[in-house]
């Protein structure tokens, strides 16, 4: 293994800062690294709701001066779970930062539509797809199924919408990379997972290395995260 496939590196490489003015999701991700940072009580906290991981709000949160911000690394904003306030209220604030880029993603993008009149235009859309099998999903957690988010990605009239394909579970390639297509994001993010307890059913590393050189070839610009060999390549 070389030096990049052992590499761990964080989601969006372009963000320089994260805001979290909303904490919490009702998705139940098994392999969830949020939920797993207050579990284990590495997520420094008084907040009794940020330490049970209940949606909630802290928007009285400073924006740190950077460029280009993920909001919402511990949490979904746009979760069945999270009131509407909470969206409007937070999209009020991206709005008064209109010379800031402010990077939302979610795994519920249906919400988006929701809100798409009075989304800030400095706001990039994203969504996580691991996956174009719903069954691997169903497995693992509660969130709405790829097919759905992609079917919602992919009709979304919007100038800048970006893919995360991670953690990356086993695919069809001919079916993932005509879904990147559909939704021709303005960058998509692929890795595997970092955590060795959770053993997903994961492709081989040649067949995400040939995704990845697929996805390049239709013009989208690929960002890796963590790549490397899948867990059945390493026993």
């Amino acid at each position: 293994m070389n030096e990049n496939e052992k590499k761990k590196t964080r989601m969006f490489r372009s963000v320089n800062g994260t805001w979290n003015p909303v904490i919490g999701c009702t998705h139940k991700c098994k392999y969830c690294w949020a939920r797993r940072l207050v579990e284990t009580k590495l997520y420094k906290t008084s907040c009794k709701d940020c330490a049970s991981f209940n949606v909630h709000t802290h928007l009285d949160r400073l924006i740190k001066k950077r460029k280009t911000i993920l909001v919402c690394s511990m949490g979904d904003l746009f979760c069945k779970g999270c009131p509407d306030q909470y969206i409007r209220a937070v999209l009020d604030i991206i709005r008064v930062h209109s010379n800031r880029d402010f990077i939302l993603c979610t795994k519920n993008p249906k919400r988006y539509e929701d809100f798409i009149r009075m989304m800030p235009d400095n706001c990039i859309l994203g969504t996580t797809i691991e996956t174009n099998k719903d069954d691997l999903v169903r497995e693992w957690s509660e969130a709405p199924p790829p097919t759905e988010r992609h079917k919602v990605m992919a009709r979304l009239r919007y100038k800048r919408k970006f893919l995360s394909i991670e953690p990356i579970m086993e695919f069809d390639m001919k079916v993932m990379v005509k879904w990147v297509k559909d939704i021709h994001p303005v960058t998509c993010e692929i890795g595997y997972n970092n955590y060795p307890m959770f053993r997903l059913p994961e492709p081989t590393l040649d067949k995400t290395r040939e995704l990845i050189e697929n996805i390049q070839k239709l013009g989208i610009n690929v960002r890796e995260k963590t790549i490397r060999k899948a867990w059945s390549e390493k026993e």
